[in-house]
């Protein structure tokens, strides 16, 4: 991972944000726009174009007139160690310390910036090099990435067939009250579940442990936020 500049938080706080969304939307669209980041950040475009533009300054991003938003190998590299160290302390709640799964994201988003590199490679052995955060998102570079992102979206599957749960978006990690709604339901990487009908979405969420299913209706701006696999032909 790459060494973090002691003095970017105080140059441009808002730094570490503006690169892993950079970096996620990168991922998952192929395209960062100025209205894109904006949205996805809940911020004015006008905070967007200055934001772009300090970290244009500081060597982070390159942005030609009318052209999209790019990470510079710096850029990227900083993404990459701050999106890292995002998912391993959201495994340090959830999985060492029994933080809620809901919650996880917000706190990780405050101590990201505060752990070493040192630190973050230990958690990573210790936690047993995960191939995902806990709610399914790859990490940067990971042989799965590629898989992950492109798993097909719940709203979108053939009614009637097996499923499995491989995660919720980054974009429905921030979508308000989705993370709670999918922790109540128990809808996590992993769960088996099928579509019984499309309008409104409905599934069937099964639970192999017990032998029970739940019927669940999910709403279409939350359902679009969760990709699956499909377990048989």
């Amino acid at each position: 991972m790459s060494d973090v500049p002691a003095d970017l938080q105080k140059q441009f706080p808002a730094a570490i944000e503006y690169l892993t969304d950079i970096y996620v939307i990168q991922r998952e669209y192929g395209r960062v726009t100025n209205a894109r980041l904006a949205d996805w950040m809940q911020v004015s475009r006008s905070a967007v174009t200055q934001g772009i533009s300090r970290l244009k300054r500081l060597g982070l991003t390159i942005q030609p007139r009318y052209e999209a938003i790019q990470l510079t190998e710096k850029g990227r590299e900083l993404a990459v160690t701050f999106l890292r160290r995002h998912y391993l302390v959201e495994h340090l709640l959830v999985r060492t310390l029994g933080y809620p799964w809901d919650k996880a994201d917000e706190e990780a988003k405050v101590l990201q910036g505060a752990i070493s590199d040192d630190l973050a490679e230990y958690l990573y052995d210790k936690l047993g090099k995960p191939h995902t955060c806990p709610h399914g998102n790859p990490f940067p570079e990971d042989p799965i990435e590629e898989r992950l992102v492109k798993a097909q979206a719940l709203d979108a599957v053939e009614p009637e067939r097996e499923l499995r749960l491989l995660r919720i978006t980054e974009e429905g990690e921030a979508y308000p009250g989705m993370l709670h709604f999918c922790y109540n339901h128990q809808l996590s990487p992993g769960s088996r579940l099928s579509v019984t009908q499309t309008e409104p979405l409905r599934i069937v969420l099964h639970r192999p442990e017990s032998g029970e299913a739940e019927n669940i209706e999910i709403p279409p701006d939350m359902a679009k936020h969760i990709r699956v696999e499909y377990l048989s032909t």
